[in-house]
């Protein structure tokens, strides 16, 4: 699908982001390992946790759909049944591997297979400590799926630190240590989203030298999950940028997430000099929510810290534009792992920033990025490379362009933000 943009002075309005996929994901499968009826409100209807029910239902889960409402019937950790075929994870790189935590943990044997897209992405971060625990798990050529699960005869509890912040890698383990009759300890040095910890209830402690280290195991019982999913805040953060690069306007975005392990972005665009105004804040469950207030201004140029990369993943390739519109040079590192996602996010966003006439130099972790505030590029041909982070931010950045605007691939927004273009079309001035 090419989507062609008509490119207007400003953004005006009010929108609801998608429901966090984070917490979606992590709310059904938490749900499964209960014991009773978890009710969700506002569950994600986007393409990877819907991916994640289907998964689900395959291990014999009752999940009930009421329009946005999802109630899943847990029977306990012990209660997953065998796969009949192969379990299809899809594009969903966060189910493939938290649920390799679980059902390694739970000992069933089955196949975990994706799209073309995911079977290019890399396993061996969770296969490895998953092993140590004493699965049986084997992945093509070693490192890629399909993942090859093996019945084993129960796990052990490992003390591992995390050689770099990953909620999907923490979570992984976490969830595997559910299973263990010892505490698995994960050491977390720079923090990364913490959604699981949270609405596992978890035990956690602060060393001295600051890190932190979470604990599970079979002692731990599985809360049921009872709340409704906040607004996605990697989704809130394109309309965060867009409101802010554009001439005139004014954006409100409804019932945000504000995680304090989610929010970086936030924070980095505030430092930058975006006029960005928290509203009505509240408590939804375990969760911050909040509505976000964001005007047109002069940004500045900033780099980013480790520990702001670290939580701020999803949401670099949008502050790339961001930084490709404000004043002066800006430089990212140790963001390595965006070359691994559904494309090589790095280099993606270098050639749609140079085609655009910004200049970009890319490095093995990173970019440096030498602002233009008052460029406006002529006509943009934008290739998502079928990755739906990479269409949205490309359609961000392409608002201050005064030629014609195609975006090749711009289905794939769905996967997080199935309402993207027509949020887009409603908030045009």
């Amino acid at each position: 699908m090419i989507k062609r943009l008509r490119i207007q002075s400003g953004l005006q309005g009010s929108i609801h982001t998608p429901p966090d996929k984070s917490i979606a994901h992590r709310s059904a499968m938490f749900a499964a390992l209960a014991e009773g009826i978890s009710t969700i409100e506002n569950y994600a209807q986007a393409a990877d946790p819907q991916t994640t029910l289907k998964v689900l239902e395959q291990l014999g889960v009752q999940v009930e759909r009421d329009g946005t409402t999802v109630r899943i019937h847990g029977k306990g950790r012990d209660a997953l049944k065998q796969p009949i075929k192969a379990l299809d994870c899809e594009n969903s790189g966060t189910t493939m591997r938290l649920m390799a935590g679980i059902l390694s943990g739970a000992g069933i044997a089955c196949t975990m297979i994706g799209d073309t897209s995911l079977s290019k992405r890399p396993m061996r971060r969770v296969m490895d400590p998953l092993s140590t625990m004493g699965a049986q798990i084997e992945g093509r050529d070693g490192t890629y799926p399909p993942l090859v699960l093996h019945s084993n005869k129960g796990l052990h509890a490992i003390d591992f630190r995390l050689p770099i912040a990953s909620a999907q890698l923490k979570s992984c383990i976490l969830l595997a240590g559910l299973y263990c009759e010892e505490e698995v300890l994960v050491h977390e040095g720079i923090r990364s989203r913490n959604h699981t910890e949270v609405l596992l209830e978890l035990p956690d402690d602060i060393l001295d030298d600051g890190t932190r280290v979470i604990r599970s195991s079979r002692r731990h019982p599985v809360p049921t999950q009872n709340y409704a999913v906040p607004g996605d805040f990697s989704s809130a953060a394109f309309w965060l940028v867009a409101g802010s690069i554009m001439k005139e306007g004014e954006l409100r975005i409804l019932n945000v997430g504000l995680n304090p392990t989610r929010d970086a972005a936030l924070q980095v665009l505030k430092r930058m000099g975006a006029d960005v105004r928290v509203e009505r804040q509240s408590q939804a469950g375990a969760e911050v929510v909040a509505d976000l207030l964001v005007r047109p201004s002069s940004l500045k140029a900033t780099s980013l810290s480790e520990e702001e990369v670290a939580i701020a993943i999803d949401e670099i390739p949008i502050l790339s534009v961001a930084m490709a519109f404000a004043e002066g040079e800006s430089v990212i590192r140790g963001a390595a792992e965006l070359r691994v996602k559904e494309c090589d996010r790095l280099d993606a966003m270098a050639v749609i920033l140079r085609d655009m006439g910004i200049e970009v130099e890319e490095y093995p972790d990173g970019m440096r990025i030498v602002g233009r505030p008052d460029h406006r590029a002529s006509d943009v041909a934008i290739d998502s490379r079928h990755d739906h982070r990479i269409a949205m931010s490309g359609a961000i950045a392409a608002l201050r362009c005064d030629g014609e605007v195609s975006i090749d691939g711009a289905e794939h927004a769905a996967v997080s933000y199935p309402d993207f273009w027509k949020d887009l079309e409603s908030l045009q001035i």
